[in-house]
């Protein structure tokens, strides 16, 4: 079996899953190659990407197609950059023109892009694609599977499932070719199968994981009264609530600093926020940081802090990583109750839950594990116990390759192989 990942950008700071994932498979002798549609737009990077063996292949746009004697003009354009890809795609790809009638409807970047890695698939003997979030990565692994007659599979995260941009049709069509679709929570699964009906009837799920041997469980006692917020300063992470929580700790008089890692286009709106709330000697924005000093980071405070919330464009997130591996650390973690969440972050058990957009509740769930040291490690210890049940990434990964092969044993023959 030889997979190849479809990407909308690799790397990318954020997605520290995908990385594990495809590390996961590798430990396990997976030949892994990646694709990516986009290069990489972020300033930071985590230190596990070095660790990847996979050869990373960057999808070509049509203004930038492969230099090809198809291509017989004297002033290139993306038109004949784009019919010269379909050409050469149509060398490798027998019955091609006729394949490519599933293409109506879909965008032109997509078709040229999945006739470009339709032929990469085919010249590569790569016999799986697996596409994660499924918007224009999930599209252009759909025709390329179609074209190269392989199958494909996709994961769906978050945005890709709620934001208000999802076209259904197009989500609609993309289950239903799926020889099987994975999602990150229970949450999810529901809603896809309520949303979408018989064509999300087998969705699966599987969480994502953490490598646990990288992640070394620390007790929680006796930490200085330190917050720690990680994550992209963007409205579903709810670091508003945080701040206005802080302001009510500082009221209070709890003795607390809370310090929030990341960046995002809310970064000016939140610092003006602190000053306005005078918290500039308890709150300090300091910006992303690489994943081993965010770790150091989580072990030395006493409580992670979550604040999600549902945007007002239907964004949200499914099963943030970054709280696993503070559950995983020893970090006990106040998170709110929306999404998947409550599946990780059990009440009074692996953590503290509280609603969405209540500074009041989080400021009280906050002091709480602050000030409590015999809470602090009841929650940290039993969050490490489920972790290691629920989110180790090597038997995550397991059981997604399971579904790699049932899919590539009950592969449909393609317009290719019967004609």
């Amino acid at each position: 079996m030889r997979v190849g990942y479809v990407l909308k950008r690799y790397p990318r700071y954020s997605e520290t899953f995908v990385v594990n994932e495809i590390l996961a498979h590798e430990a396990a002798g997976v030949d892994v190659e990646i694709f990516a549609l986009r290069p990489p737009c972020d300033t930071h990077f985590q230190n596990i990407i070095s660790q990847v063996r996979a050869p990373v292949n960057y999808i070509r746009k049509p203004s930038q197609g492969r230099v090809s004697a198809s291509l017989n003009t004297l002033t290139p354009t993306a038109a004949s950059f784009f019919w010269a890809e379909l050409q050469e795609a149509s060398k490798v790809i027998p019955n091609f023109w006729a394949a490519i009638a599933i293409a109506e409807g879909e965008r032109a970047s997509s078709v040229y892009q999945a006739a470009w890695l339709a032929r990469e698939v085919r010249l590569k003997g790569i016999t799986h694609l697996h596409a994660h979030f499924g918007s224009v990565a999930t599209s252009v692994a759909r025709l390329a599977s179609h074209f190269a007659g392989v199958p494909y599979t996709f994961t769906a995260h978050a945005k890709d499932i709620f934001h208000h941009s999802v076209e259904p049709e197009d989500m609609q069509r993309k289950l239903r070719d799926a020889a099987t679709v994975v999602t990150v929570s229970d949450y999810n699964c529901r809603y896809l199968q309520q949303t979408y009906g018989a064509a999300a009837h087998g969705v699966q799920r599987i969480y994502n994981g953490l490598d646990l041997r990288q992640l070394q469980y620390q007790p929680p006692q006796n930490r200085p009264p330190h917050i720690l917020f990680v994550g992209r300063l963007v409205e579903k992470k709810g670091v508003p609530d945080l701040i206005d929580a802080c302001a009510i700790l500082q009221r209070q008089e709890i003795d607390f600093t809370c310090q929030i890692v990341g960046t995002g286009s809310l970064e000016t709106e939140l610092r003006q926020q602190v000053q306005q709330l005078n918290l500039e000697t308890v709150v300090h924005m300091v910006g992303p940081r690489p994943q081993n000093e965010v770790f150091q980071l989580m072990q030395q405070a006493a409580v992670f802090a979550a604040p999600y919330v549902i945007g007002a464009d239907g964004n949200r997130d499914g099963l943030p990583t970054v709280l696993l591996e503070a559950m995983a650390l020893g970090t006990p973690c106040v998170a709110t109750d929306v999404t998947g969440i409550p599946e990780l972050v059990q009440h009074e058990d692996t953590g503290l839950l509280i609603p969405q957009h209540h500074p009041e509740k989080l400021a009280i769930a906050l002091s709480r594990l602050l000030t409590n040291n015999s809470l602090r490690l009841k929650v940290a210890t039993q969050a490490r116990q489920l972790i290691e049940t629920e989110f180790d990434i090597h038997r995550n990964a397991a059981a997604l390759r399971t579904l790699f092969h049932a899919a590539d044993s009950l592969k449909t023959p393609s317009l290719q192989e019967v004609s």
